[in-house]
Parts: structure tokens; sequence; C-alpha cells
């Protein structure tokens, strides 16, 4: 997992970046396998039920997160950064992921857009908007592939997972951190062919 740019965060263990978690690991390498199995092994359940709103975007969180943190599914009390850029401060978390959801409710989850390149271009729009919020402290970008995959699936279309390639990914997560959203719309589209 990367590192983060962050202010004095009580959530971490004394004197490390290493979060407090369920299974007492101070080493931050020993947390990531595990974060990663307790990931993996709820991927493989049923996701939450809800109405695509921030608050089932939490519930997702939670569901991922639950067995690893005890802060799963709340948003981030701490301004955080990550290669010097930072993410919105927690103070506007909420009222910024409210407005993301209320936005893709009003095109209907993007259930209605004319062609793969379309529904490319407006939902790394949305995950662009949601990555540059960064709501939680950890398990933002898993989340927002996971919405990824779901809003497809609202589009009819189907993530082929094969097809994600994590660096290309993340250099398109940076470029639409600065304003480029055209590498991730790139992304989104090879996800979906």
């Amino acid at each position: 997992m990367s590192r983060y740019d962050i202010t004095e965060d009580p959530l971490c263990y004394p004197g490390t970046g290493v979060l407090r978690n369920k299974a007492n690991l101070t080493d931050q390498d020993e947390l990531d396998q595990f974060e990663q199995i307790m990931f993996l092994t709820r991927s493989e359940e049923p996701l939450p039920e809800g109405e695509l709103d921030y608050a089932h975007y939490r519930a997702i969180h939670h569901h991922f997160f639950q067995d690893v943190y005890t802060w799963a599914g709340q948003s981030r009390q701490i301004r955080t950064a990550k290669g010097g850029n930072w993410f919105c401060y927690p103070e506007y978390i909420d009222t910024e992921m409210n407005r993301i959801f209320r936005e893709l409710a009003e095109e209907n989850h993007l259930a209605k857009t004319n062609s793969l390149q379309d529904f490319a271009m407006r939902a790394a729009h949305y995950i662009a908007d949601i990555n540059a919020v960064h709501p939680f402290r950890e398990g933002n970008g898993r989340c927002q592939l996971t919405l990824l995959d779901i809003l497809m699936q609202v589009a009819g279309l189907e993530m082929v997972e094969d097809n994600i390639n994590e660096d290309e990914f993340m250099d398109a997560m940076i470029a639409s951190f600065c304003g480029n959203e055209i590498p991730l719309r790139n992304a989104v589209i090879r996800m979906a062919t």
C-alpha cells in the first residue's frame, strides 16, 4: 500500500505511520498483508445493498474493512496528502461526497450513457472527484474500483479484471487529480473491453 503524507494521526500507533488495527499489528508489511487477506475474503461476499449514495458507499467500505479497522465506513478525520497533493480537508468530506453522489444520481448512475466512450468519460469524472475527496483514511482505491464496477453493471457493461493495470490506473488517478481525466477515461475503456 502506498503511504500518505499526514498530519499527526491519532489512528496510528504512537511514533509510527502504522494504523491501529484489530489484529494489533505494528509492522506495516504485516498489516498490508492482513488487510489484503481480509479485503479479499470480504470481496467473496455479496456487497451491502443500498441506494448507490454516500451512505451506501460508506457501507461498502465498512463491508471490506470491518475486520481490520474499527473506523471502517467512517469518513477521514485528519488532513492527508499523497505526493504533496492534499486531499479534501475532513470538514468538507461529507458535503463533497453527498454532492458527488447527488450529481451521479441526477445522471441515473450512468445507466443511460450512449456509448462506452461516453460512459468512460462520465465515470472517470466521478471517480476522479471521489479520489480528490479521498473520504477514508485507507482503502479508497479499492472502493473506487468497486464503485466503478457497480456503475459498469448499471450501464450494462462488464469490468474485465484481467484488463486492470494497477500502475496505469494509479498514473491515471494522479493525472486526474491534476485535472486531466483522459488517461482515466482510457483506463476505464480498457477495463470494459
